[in-house]
């Protein structure tokens, strides 16, 4: 049976055509001499390899057939109508890059028409001869032999690089480019340098006349190059070919690695490694990799798959589902096979398991025994009990904010459950200074506030992930017992100490233990933490992605320039930047769209709805994003008052066929093709900070994570982005020259 090579350009194919392009495929992969398939050569063609198939009466596939000593191999290239399939196929190669080694799909270039003299226009004034600007890569010392030579970038491609002005001609080239070699100029703009280019896509081993014996074997082979795994995918049955063909645009990212993800997802570590990156570089997509390498490299092991928010755990299972549906499911927490759960159902699910035994562990932690932990505490609980017991609390700390921080980032990691080791615990980085009397204060509200819980027989969840962590330490100090053998992590920048205290006690300390992806930027929820104060030591273990697959230049500079202003830190308390990060793709700029009143900003957003859905057969590819979920509602009835319906999405799964409104938060983890931010005025983001200015550090986080989230949701857009606001827009919006110029990120 014929083996079937995907190419990445294959895989973006019309809806009307993905049924059609299956069938075809299908019968190909069974039986290529099939005569319903017409598979012919092309008479003066550019590769004798080339052939068109016939997909029906008006289409026709370009595919590539390269012999080999048993079934031969079909590259499929992609399906046009007749006449342009066969205009494609007599200018398309498959060749082996002579530098490389990696195999690509080239065009013949056709001949440009001579250029036509310029005349000369007569002038008076004697002529000053004009600075001529340096182009963007000279102006960094790179040539023709470190692109052509060295990296094996195309002669003609590389001419014109080299004489590109900025970013944006330089991206204009590399969007048509072969993808490594598009990829490859726009690092090089970044200022990273040849070895470092060659070092991200593998491309540092020239072939030699030992790694493959023939032409045809040195194409195979460089069809496996980590760099053509970029574009090319092995389809080892009939339900990949489906998942590939109809996965799409957005699904590409399942089959076709960048070498830098494919090496994250196979290597092995000698202990926890950490993986950071900007929306939409990909660190989810690496994750799920890993999932996938792991539980296949170990047969039998247990592999637990966490993030943070239960809507994430369950995106991530459909996406593993996606990816690979053959792997084996864990029947729950211990269990063989891959389990996927959000950190606090984590956490339940230990407690659930701990029996009696787990009243010792709420004893270390509460200070009182107790197997009542499965009821969680209400929203309101903390400002219950500062009303109850907080008369002796100082005004400006009288805030549920500061004491749930309190208790979750100090009391509890230290396993406070005295008065007396309250006033002598350290509290290092909480930005206000406590003295006895104001511990003592505090001290009476927790206390408060735990007889509460007591009473409802509840828990709240940093409580509940500290209580499983202690357990869980419990176990392996006394039978070595771990709940999972390898456990990776993804939005790990919204995680809480208790929830680190668990993932540490979770896996014991081994190669390939904990794999953590994060986004400093994105940190939405949680409070600031350090790996290292929980015992997950990344030194020397840690990585950084800098490609953004999901949105446009365009999108991208608007949503960093929302960050400006702002310092954020690591997971191992160092300073993030945005160095390096950039986009392949381009697009139109964001729209911006001011209002006067909320009755035109409604009647605009109808408009732009109604226009994009217009524009597309996929209208759930739209969305609205706002801040609350009151003004999600809202907004849902003031459209269908103007005749557009669209769908408000809360815990449930985007289902075909309408626009979706969700809040930003709710967005984390989506992408779509368009996106409105709506409502981005002053008295919605940031929202009223009041209970966050019991000190300066932490309405200043708070501030940061409000941005956060604008980043966060304007980084949902993969192609279009428009904003819209009545009134005065958002002091976190970029100024008025910021938003006529967005900031290209920065160079290392």
């Amino acid at each position: 049976m014929p083996t079937i090579i995907m190419s990445k350009p294959a895989s973006k194919l019309e809806p009307s055509l993905k049924k059609k392009a299956y069938a075809f495929l299908e019968k190909l992969g069974e039986d290529d001499t099939s005569a319903g398939l017409h598979i012919e050569p092309i008479s003066h063609s550019a590769d004798d390899k080339v052939r068109t198939g016939r997909v029906d009466q008006s289409y026709r596939a370009v595919l590539f057939r390269v012999p080999s000593k048993g079934d031969p191999m079909y590259v499929f290239y992609g399906i046009w109508p007749h006449d342009e399939a066969i205009a494609v196929a007599k200018k398309t190669r498959l060749t082996v890059n002579p530098v490389n080694g990696v195999t690509e799909i080239t065009t013949v270039a056709e001949t440009p028409p001579p250029a036509q003299p310029v005349p000369a226009v007569p002038s008076t004034a004697p002529a000053q001869p004009a600075a001529a600007p340096v182009p963007l890569l000279v102006s960094l010392g790179l040539d023709r032999k470190a692109l052509v030579d060295v990296l094996g970038i195309d002669e003609s491609l590389a001419a014109r690089a080299l004489a590109a002005a900025d970013e944006n001609a330089l991206m204009a080239l590399a969007e048509n480019a072969v993808e490594w070699q598009g990829l490859a100029l726009l690092d090089l703009a970044t200022g990273l340098s040849v070895a470092e280019i060659q070092d991200k896509l593998s491309l540092g081993e020239p072939p030699t006349p030992e790694a493959a014996a023939s032409d045809v074997d040195r194409l195979v082979e460089g069809l496996r190059h980590p760099a053509a795994q970029m574009s090319f995918a092995w389809i080892e049955d009939n339900a990949e070919l489906r998942r590939v063909i109809e996965g799409g645009d957005f699904g590409a990212w399942r089959v076709f690695l960048h070498p830098e993800q494919r090496k994250y997802a196979k290597r092995s570590y000698s202990g926890p490694f950490r993986l950071s990156g900007g929306a939409g570089t990909g660190k989810t997509v690496v994750l799920l990799h890993r999932t996938r390498m792991l539980a296949k490299r170990e047969p039998g092991s247990r592999v637990l798959l966490t993030t943070f928010t239960t809507n994430l755990a369950d995106q991530l299972r459909t996406d593993l589902d996606r990816l690979d549906p053959s792997l084996p499911k864990a029947a729950g927490l211990r269990e063989p096979g891959i389990s996927v759960y959000g950190i606090d159902a984590v956490a339940s699910a230990v407690l659930r398991q701990a029996g009696a035994d787990i009243a010792a562990d709420a004893e270390a932690v509460l200070g009182a025994a107790t197997t009542q932990l499965l009821g969680r505490m209400p929203g309101t609980a903390w400002r219950e009990a500062l009303d109850a017991a907080g008369g002796e609390l100082p005004a400006a700390l009288r805030s549920p904010q500061f004491l749930a921080a309190e208790y979750a980032q100090v009391v509890l990691p230290n396993r406070i459950t005295s008065r007396e080791a309250y006033y002598k615990v350290r509290r290092p980085g909480r930005g206000v200074a406590l003295d006895r009397a104001k511990r003592a204060a505090v001290w009476s509200i927790i206390e408060a506030y735990q007889a509460q819980a007591r009473i409802a027989g509840s828990v709240d969840f940093p409580e509940a992930a500290t209580i499983a962590a202690v357990h869980l330490r419990r176990a392996a100090d006394i039978k070595g017992e771990y709940v999972a053998d390898h456990v990776l992590v993804d939005e790990g920048q919204d995680l809480g100490p208790g929830h680190w205290q668990l993932l540490r006690a979770l896996v014991g300390e081994h190669a390939d233990d904990l794999f953590i992806a994060e986004d400093s930027y994105q940190r939405i929820y949680g409070q600031r933490v350090t790996l290292s104060q929980f015992g997950i030591r990344i030194v020397g273990r840690s990585q950084r992605l800098t490609l953004n697959y999901r949105t446009t230049a365009q999108n991208l500079g608007y949503a960093i320039n929302v960050l400006e202003g702002g310092a954020y830190v690591d997971l191992e308390s160092g300073q993030e930047s945005t160095a390096g990060y950039r986009s392949a793709r381009s697009g139109p700029v964001p729209q911006l769209i001011p209002c006067a009143t909320l009755t035109e900003e409604l009647d605009s957003a109808a408009d732009l709805i109604r226009t994009w859905a217009a524009e597309t057969d996929a209208p759930e590819t739209i969305a609205v994003l706002v801040r609350e979920q009151r003004q999600r509602d809202r907004l849902v009835s003031g459209l269908a008052e103007r005749g557009v319906t669209v769908r408000a999405v809360d815990r449930e799964h985007i289902k075909p066929g309408q626009p979706v409104a969700m809040t930003m938060h709710r967005a984390k983890g989506t992408e779509f093709s368009k996106v409105l931010l709506f409502g981005v005025d002053q008295g919605a983001i940031p929202r009223p900070l009041r209970d966050e200015q019991y000190a300066e550090d932490a309405w200043a986080d708070a501030l940061l994570r409000e941005r956060s989230l604008l980043y966060v949701a304007a980084t949902r857009a993969r192609d279009e982005l428009a904003l819209s606001w009545s009134g005065d827009p958002s002091q976190l919006l970029p100024t008025a020259a910021d938003q006529d110029s967005p900031r290209s990120p920065e160079r290392s």
